[in-house]
C-alpha cells in the first residue's frame, strides 16, 4: 500500500468550519472518510477541544446545508445527512453521509476520478491545517489528483505537499479494535474480495447473496453492522 500525505493551508474568512478552529486553537478535528461510489461517501469525525469551543461549534457540525466538503469556490451538488454519535463535554463524534452527489470539489471525489482499488482517507483538522493521508492500493496516477487538487483549490487555501511514500502507521488499530461477528466478517471478506467496494462495483448484492447461498436482504444487513462495528471501534479509540 502506498500513502500521499499534504495539507490544505486556510487563511481565515475562506471557509466556515476551519474559521472555528482558527478561532480556538483547543479544537481538534480527526476523521476517516472512504467512497462508497462516485456519488456517495461517509465520514466519522471526532472533534475535540475545549467545552466553549464545542459548543460554539454544534451548529456547524449538524448544519446539513453548510458545505463543508469542497475546496474550491464551488459548493457541492449533493444531499447531505449528519448523526450525532457520542457527545461529551469536550467531544462530539459526528457520522455524516453525502449521497447523490452531481457534482463536488472535495478531496476524496476529486481523488477516485484517478484511483481505485478502494481508496481510503484520514484528515485532521488543527488552527489552519486539514491534514490529508491518502492510503491507495496504487500511486500510478497521483500526479493528476495532485494536479487537480492544485489546480481547483480558492484562493486563501494553500497546498503544502507532505509525502508519497509505502504506507506505514495506518490506523491499525482501526481493524483490530472492534470485534466483527463471524457471519459478518465472512461477508465482508468476500465483499472486499469480489470488489464490491470498488469504484465502479466488480460484483452486486445479489451476486455476494447467491454464492453465500444467502438473501440479499441479510448480506446487506451483515454489511452494514460490519462496517458500523468498524466505525465504531474507530470513534472509541483513545486520543
Amino acid at each position: 500500500m502506498r500513502e500521499f500525505l499534504f495539507s490544505l493551508v486556510y487563511t481565515p474568512g475562506v471557509d466556515t468550519y476551519m474559521d472555528a478552529f482558527i478561532e480556538s486553537e483547543s479544537l481538534r478535528s480527526e476523521a476517516i472518510v472512504s467512497c462508497l461510489d462516485t456519488d456517495k461517501f461517509w465520514r466519522i469525525e471526532r472533534v475535540t477541544g475545549e467545552p466553549g469551543a464545542l459548543d460554539r461549534l454544534d451548529s456547524l457540525l449538524l448544519d446539513e446545508t453548510l458545505d463543508r466538503e469542497s475546496i474550491s469556490t464551488r459548493a457541492c451538488r449533493s444531499a447531505r445527512r449528519h448523526s450525532l454519535l457520542e457527545a461529551d463535554d469536550r467531544s462530539r463524534v459526528v457520522y455524516t453521509l453525502l449521497s447523490d452527489v452531481s457534482y463536488c470539489d472535495a478531496v476524496p471525489f476529486i481523488t477516485v476520478q484517478y484511483l481505485t482499488g478502494g481508496t481510503v482517507f484520514e484528515v485532521v483538522r488543527t488552527h489552519r491545517e486539514a491534514r490529508w493521508r491518502v492510503l491507495m492500493q496504487n500511486d500510478e496516477k497521483i500526479g493528476m489528483v495532485y494536479d487537480t487538487i492544485g489546480a481547483r483549490l480558492a484562493d486563501g487555501i494553500e497546498f503544502e505537499f507532505g509525502h508519497l511514500e509505502d504506507a506505514t502507521g495506518w490506523q491499525h488499530e482501526l481493524l483490530s479494535s472492534r470485534q466483527v461477528r463471524s457471519e459478518q466478517q465472512q461477508a465482508l471478506e468476500l465483499a472486499v474480495d469480489r470488489g464490491y467496494f470498488e469504484t465502479p462495483r466488480e460484483v452486486t448484492l445479489d451476486e455476494l447473496a447467491d454464492e453465500l447461498d444467502i438473501p440479499r436482504s441479510t448480506v446487506s444487513y451483515r454489511l452494514r453492522r460490519a462496517t458500523a462495528e468498524l466505525a465504531k471501534g474507530y470513534v472509541e479509540e483513545e486520543y
